[in-house]
């Protein structure tokens, strides 16, 4: 064999040997094969076709590509032993809707509509007739109320159907948008997506894109073509690009990595925004002490740098969850809030927390859209929500300003005053300004409110020292002149030359006011920044404390889990969302 040649593996089994399929009935002794059994045969083979279509080559040029075929990646999703209900097994002179599977599967033992284009038959490439059974699958799903499930594996629109592949999308994308709210959807994004194959799968509820995937509305060729831009598939819609703007939820190793968190996603969700989270029986009692919570904040406040420590929030999540099993959502877009789906004794919560960890939790704007989105996902589908909050406000600037902080920070709050479900306010350290009026809390509809004993609550932080003892500090800075000037005066007296006694008296007047200053930030810390003023007002319903923090919110979901009846959004239809 010669350096050049090399093997490819193949699927084809040289001695393999085509056994005839006989359809007789148990119990028949013997029969002349007619009509009738070779109408069986091509429904059989009708059957079969799906499967076969693609042929040997096709599938192997796919697994090349390190990609599966659409029936591998059913067969990972499914529970191990069922069979998929193919559904509009539907076949055209042009192969019209063979590059595209429809089915009913089960996955956790829950009934699951799905659908996974087959790359091996014309690309994947949509027309007129996928448009039509993706509808179809689409309406069904509604109808039966059961979640969605997209394996997106296409080229586009098939070209040589016209503006039936154009059709056919618009069918899909108005069937998919009429089911959004009633249904939740996960769409999976393997191999390369451009144009609708964009378009359709952002209108499901979360989107896992895989590493070495691209989507986008145009490809890098278009891109060159019209801007003259030399840019990578992965520099244009790669993980790395969809995961920061929030395009896509979740950046997961490979193919089966993202059908596993297809599995784990689902085990939060409920079939449909008429039911409630599926419920889990936990062994993790209830008042477990959440002591991890008490050893965070005490080694972070008893640092040189005290209440201004940042810490990672998701820490206190954990300790809240079920045997501290959560699940985040968009965990590379925007650290500074935390997003996330968890259990506390059996019962499915979101979670809204700002993260002190990065850019002390403030909120900007990427940060307020993504927890709006994650706010209205558990507001339509009966998911109550616990909000954490420890912020010093919203992110101030002109690069903010510019880019519509107002609008981002409105959303944020519009989809709060609009939660139905119950809710409730966790104030675990700052709470000030506009950040604490827009976040959850009495006012804007919260169940529960409640404060660690580290809470610091105002309508300013540490600057507003600057307002509420303004003739204090101006006394002070007022008095700076005559201090340096007694300063200079005495040090001369002392025998110091003149310029040396200005720079001694000038330094020990600035410690001087640094040290009052420092005073006066402690007095205002220790009067208005804690939770005394907001718990005499009823503000705040009570004050927990860190070990106890899972009781306390356990106690107050499952009673207001009680009196809420899960149900589909009804009412007056807003303005923005």
């Amino acid at each position: 064999m010669s350096k050049k040649e090399h093997l490819t593996p193949s699927l084809e089994n040289p001695f393999a040997q085509k056994a005839e399929l006989e359809f007789t009935v148990p119990g028949q002794i013997d029969y002349d094969p007619g009509l009738y059994e070779a109408a069986l045969q091509a429904g059989y083979d009708l059957q079969q076709r799906p499967m076969k279509a693609a042929g040997i080559k096709a599938v192997q040029k796919q697994h090349e590509k390190k990609r599966m075929t659409i029936w591998e990646r059913i067969q990972v999703l499914a529970d191990e032993g069922s069979e998929p209900k193919v559904l509009y097994q539907n076949w055209g002179k042009n192969l019209d809707g063979a590059s595209l599977v429809t089915a009913i599967v089960k996955v956790n033992g829950r009934d699951i509509a799905m659908y996974g284009h087959d790359f091996t038959v014309r690309a994947g490439s949509m027309d007129a007739t996928n448009g039509s059974k993706l509808a179809n699958l689409f309406q069904l799903a509604g109808k039966l109320g059961i979640p969605l499930v997209g394996m997106n594996d296409s080229a586009g629109a098939y070209i040589p159907a016209g503006v039936g592949g154009l059709d056919g999308y618009a069918e899909a994308f108005t069937a998919l948008r009429k089911i959004n709210g009633v249904v939740p959807s996960i769409m999976c994004m393997f191999g390369y997506n451009a144009g609708g194959g964009s378009y359709l799968p952002r209108q499901g509820s979360f989107v896992i894109q895989p590493n070495d995937t691209f989507f986008g509305l145009t490809g890098p060729g278009v891109v060159k073509s019209v801007l003259g831009e030399d840019v990578t598939a992965d520099e244009l819609g790669g993980p790395s690009v969809h995961s920061k703007s929030g395009v896509t939820d979740f950046v997961v190793p490979d193919e089966v990595a993202a059908l596993r968190k297809v599995k784990e996603l689902l085990n939060y969700l409920p079939d449909n925004s008429a039911s409630q989270p599926p419920f889990q029986p936990t062994s993790d009692p209830l008042n477990r002490k959440t002591w991890d919570v008490d050893l965070l904040l005490k080694k972070s406040f008893n640092s040189p740098t005290g209440f201004n420590t940042p810490f990672d929030i998701s820490i206190i999540i954990q300790q809240l969850c079920d045997h501290g099993d959560y699940f985040e959502i968009q965990p590379e877009r925007a650290r500074n809030t935390i997003c996330a789906l968890g259990r506390i004794g059996g019962n499915v919560v979101g979670f809204v927390a700002n993260n002190s960890a990065v850019a002390s939790g403030q909120i900007d704007i990427d940060a307020a859209y993504k927890n709006a989105r994650f706010i209205r996902f558990c507001n339509v589908y009966n998911i109550p929500v616990i909000f954490m909050e420890d912020t010093t406000g919203f992110l101030p600037g002109r690069e903010q300003e510019a880019g519509g902080i107002v609008q981002a920070g409105r959303a944020m709050l519009d989809a709060i005053i609009d939660l139905r479900t119950p809710r409730f306010l966790v104030i675990v350290r700052n709470a000030f300004g506009g950040a604490y009026a827009s976040f959850n809390n009495y006012p804007t509809g919260a169940d529960f409110v409640c404060a660690l004993p580290t809470t610091r609550l105002a309508v300013m932080g540490p600057a507003g020292v600057e307002y509420v003892y303004k003739d204090e500090v101006r006394k002070i800075r007022g008095s700076i002149k005559s201090r340096v000037a007694e300063g200079i005066k005495q040090n001369i007296a002392a025998g110091m030359s003149e310029a040396d006694a200005e720079a001694a008296a000038s330094a020990a007047v600035a410690e001087w006011q640094k040290q009052e200053e420092a005073l006066l930030t402690q007095r205002y810390e220790r009067e208005l920044m804690n939770p005394n003023e907001a718990l005499s007002l009823g503000s705040i319903s009570q004050i927990v404390m860190p070990s106890d923090l899972r009781k306390v919110l356990g106690e107050q979901l499952e009673l207001h889990l009680k009196g809420y009846t899960p149900a589909p959004m009804s009412g007056v239809q807003r303005e923005f969302h």
